[in-house]
């Protein structure tokens, strides 16, 4: 078990609270708050109980110098409104000078500021010591609630625990609860859904789950290095060769653990890669050499969501087709009803399946959606994350 705030007495002290508000943007106004929300239940508590309280987070990729278009100030406004107070930002290019130091060190309890983007500086990704105790200097005890990307060793992520100790916020708290207890002890039968275009990207994670799962369910591109190591044709799906002999190794390392290992029966194949191409369904066999699969088609809707029906925990990584365009949405929204529907744990690894289940309107059906897609799958992996390792065991 990992120290989170609820273990430290914050009276007289001062919080570096790493947050993700890498939050989409048009111009200055930020088009999807989730981020910001997803960490007003640490601040606030941290207000509440007595803390002053310094945020800090990265913005897209300034590329370790200072960038207007990155500047964390419109978040700085947002989170005003949110919180009902003045969160006040202190904006330097260095990111910390005597200037924000100063201000750090006036907050009283109760007191929000924010610094500015962290990747402002090169040596934030290079997690530089100076930097990383520079960082440290804000404040008493470092708060790490920024889960999307505690699988990156930064400065702001995990070279400031060097200097001061390190807890969790409530977000993290949540993510190590279901991502763990989905993975270590989950209810069973077990089900994982995979999805996405690339075998390579998730195959640690497949191998890591077939000592885990019941049921492995593969859709999406994936499934077509899968249909072509079992000699099927593709169509004009862009083959993932480094993909093909590991897909092949992963159908027997199934079969051999016993694993109800699952593939697409049919899919919806469409001339182009385009929303209103011409498009027909066909069995996953014979898939026409001229077409590209972009959706799975109804019978494997039916067999995954039969499947899915059993299952006490479900976690799933990866839409089943290209759901941005809605004539290929099909497949990931049934899926996504499934799980909104069965009587499971349901935890959904951030990225694309995340906001799929946005765009249905089926986010708040779901037990736990996490707010990171590289580090929910480095976590189901099997991987030590570091920005996680750095905080203090109870």
């Amino acid at each position: 078990m990992k120290k989170t705030i609820k273990d430290v007495n914050w009276a007289g002290k001062t919080a570096v609270m790493r947050c993700d508000f890498n939050v989409p943007l048009d111009g200055d106004k930020i088009t999807d708050d989730t981020r910001i929300q997803a960490a007003l239940p640490s601040i606030s508590y941290l207000a509440e109980n007595g803390a002053a309280i310094v945020l800090m987070s990265h913005l897209g990729r300034p590329k370790g110098e200072p960038k207007p278009e990155f500047s964390l100030a419109p978040v700085a406004r947002r989170l005003s409104e949110c919180i009902g107070k003045e969160v006040r930002f202190v904006a330097s290019d260095l990111v910390v000078d005597d200037e924000v130091k100063t201000a750090a060190k006036s907050l009283s309890a109760g007191d929000i500021m924010l610094i500015e983007n962290v990747r402002y500086r090169a040596e934030e990704e290079k997690n530089d010591a100076a930097f990383a105790k520079e960082l440290s200097e804000l404040g008493d005890v470092f708060v790490q609630e920024a889960f999307g990307t505690v699988h990156r060793a930064h400065a702001s992520t995990t070279g400031i625990a060097d200097y001061i100790p390190a807890v969790s916020g409530f977000l993290i708290e949540k993510e190590l609860k279901f991502l763990g207890e989905a993975v270590n002890n989950p209810k069973r039968p077990f089900a994982a859904v995979m999805g996405g275009a690339k075998v390579k990207d998730k195959i640690p994670v497949i191998t890591n789950l077939l000592d885990k799962v019941d049921i492995l369910i593969v859709g999406g591109g994936m499934s077509y290095t899968f249909f072509k190591s079992q000699g099927y044709s593709i169509g004009t799906w862009l083959l993932d060769e480094e993909g093909l002999e590991l897909a092949g190794d992963i159908l027997k390392l199934a079969e051999e653990k016993g694993v109800k290992f699952m593939l697409p029966v049919d899919v919806v194949a469409a001339d182009e890669f385009a929303e209103n191409s011409p498009h027909d369904t066909y069995p996953a066999d014979k898939i026409p050499d001229n077409r590209m699969g972009l959706d799975i088609g109804p019978e494997t809707i039916k067999l995954f969501g039969d499947a899915l029906k059993s299952a006490k925990t479900i976690v799933w990584n990866g839409p089943m087709g290209v759901f941005e365009m809605d004539t290929f949405a099909a497949g990931t929204k049934a899926i996504a009803e499934c799980l909104a529907e069965c009587d499971a744990t349901t935890v959904i690894g951030g990225g694309d399946s995340a906001a799929a289940v946005a765009k249905f309107g089926l986010a708040d059906k779901m037990t736990h959606i996490s707010t990171g897609g590289g580090a929910s799958l480095e976590f189901l992996e099997g991987k030590e994350l570091p920005g996680i390792a750095v905080i203090e065991d109870k």
